[in-house]
């Protein structure tokens, strides 16, 4: 580039120079070779002269540029018949491979989605629970009488229905996919950032009223349908957890686990083959289950559990009733968070108890978090405590899925 712009200085330099001799040889000269010619006839042949060497300077850029732009044009179409012929090859070996991994994963779930609905046909008994192992006596049980699930939107009613017709309206909802999807946040600590949200189900009638946990869980459980509507939940939070990835979201999800879930053999083979060959969503999932169906797990319920936590799972530990915890045992399973009722944690009789299990999770990497935080009070007092994360209406209530950011 510094070659051509030199040759094009010195060339127009070149012609300037010439064309400026030639003006002033016939500005002086013209009036001594014709005498009594005026001499300002000679300078204006000479000024003739320099506009033509001008003239001629000018045609010569514009046709050099002229002749830059079609190479360059030249150069641009050949780019773009080479990308044309790229397009127009065959996917390479790499990219096919990757597509179809993702059209693979997106296969296996559908048919979980089919395998749930198939089963809404069936006839089953409820899931016979494993026996409970057998254990010492606790030393400090928390008895408090347990307040209502304050995760449920308070301010839908449940419908007046009896059981016959609450059982009825969930198998309608499981056919006709109205299982809606709520989301709570899990924040840090003192700075409420949004670290995980925790998934919940709810059923929607015909009406569009929302069935309540607390009216349709025994009912569905007695008649074996539990495994369908956690399983469709589950399902839905890897769906989710894509979409969060599509969107480049970090943040984690929590979905409950129950027994009549870890004791579905088939679902769980085909989750597991899933989530196998989708190792990037294992991290971005923690499995929850309650203190009371992880002490009463016999073998079925912690060798599924391993298998888990073999492919990268971790796990949180919930519905704390008993502050007898056994910290080798979570850390054996995997479990990387224990939630403890916020009035577990705030009254004053368990004082020395809750200190006592902060302090052996002391340095061993399961956080703590604080749930169903409701006023500011306990807020105040959670965030006053040092507690990392925390869980409850003050801090997030649950959301339909479709309005999460």
């Amino acid at each position: 580039m510094a070659a051509l712009i030199k040759s094009t200085l010195i060339k127009s330099v070149l012609i300037h120079g010439l064309a400026v001799a030639a003006a002033v040889s016939v500005a002086i000269g013209l009036p001594d070779l014709s005498p009594g010619t005026d001499p300002a006839l000679g300078w204006l042949g000479g000024a003739l002269i320099l506009l033509a060497g001008a003239v001629v300077d000018l045609h010569r850029r514009l046709a050099s540029r002229e002749r830059d732009t079609l190479h360059r044009l030249d150069r641009l179409q050949k780019s773009v018949d080479a990308l044309a012929e790229r397009l127009d090859r065959p996917t390479a070996p790499a990219e096919a491979g990757d597509s179809a991994a993702a059209h693979e994963a997106v296969l296996q779930e559908v048919k979980l989605l089919h395998t749930l609905v198939a089963r809404l046909g069936e006839s089953r008994p409820p899931e016979s629970p494993e026996p409970p192992r057998t254990s010492q006596p606790s030393r400090t049980a928390f008895q408090a009488p347990r307040p209502p699930d304050l995760r449920s939107p308070a301010v839908v009613a449940p419908p007046p229905m009896d059981e016959a017709a609450v059982l009825e309206a969930v198998r309608d909802a499981l056919a006709a996919d109205r299982i809606d999807i709520h989301l709570q946040p899990i924040v840090s600590l003192p700075q409420r950032k949004h670290r995980f949200f925790e998934v919940f189900s709810r059923v929607r009638a015909a009406d569009g009223s929302l069935i309540l946990p607390d009216r349709y869980l025994e009912i569905a459980e007695r008649a074996g349908l539990m495994a369908t509507i956690d399983n469709l939940l589950l399902v839905r939070c890897i769906q989710l957890i894509r979409e969060t990835e599509r969107r480049q979201h970090a943040i984690g999800f929590f979905c409950n686990m129950s027994a009549a879930t870890l004791s579905d053999a088939a679902f769980m083979r085909q989750f597991l083959d899933l989530m196998v060959r989708n190792q990037t969503l294992v991290p971005k999932l923690v499995f929850e289950l309650s203190q009371q169906e992880l002490r009463a797990g016999g073998a079925v319920t912690m060798g599924i559990l391993s298998q888990l936590a073999r492919i990268g799972f971790r796990f949180s530990m919930d519905r704390v009733s008993d502050l007898d915890i056994d910290v080798d045992a979570l850390l054996r399973h995997e479990i990387r968070y224990l939630k403890l009722d916020c009035g577990l944690l705030l009254d004053p009789a368990l004082a020395l108890s809750v200190e006592d299990v902060r302090r052996r999770l002391d340095g061993t990497g399961i956080d703590l978090i604080a749930e169903k935080i409701e006023t500011e009070a306990q807020l105040d007092a959670i965030l006053r405590s040092g507690i990392d994360f925390g869980q409850g209406f003050r801090l997030g209530e649950p959301r339909p899925a479709r309005k999460t950011p």
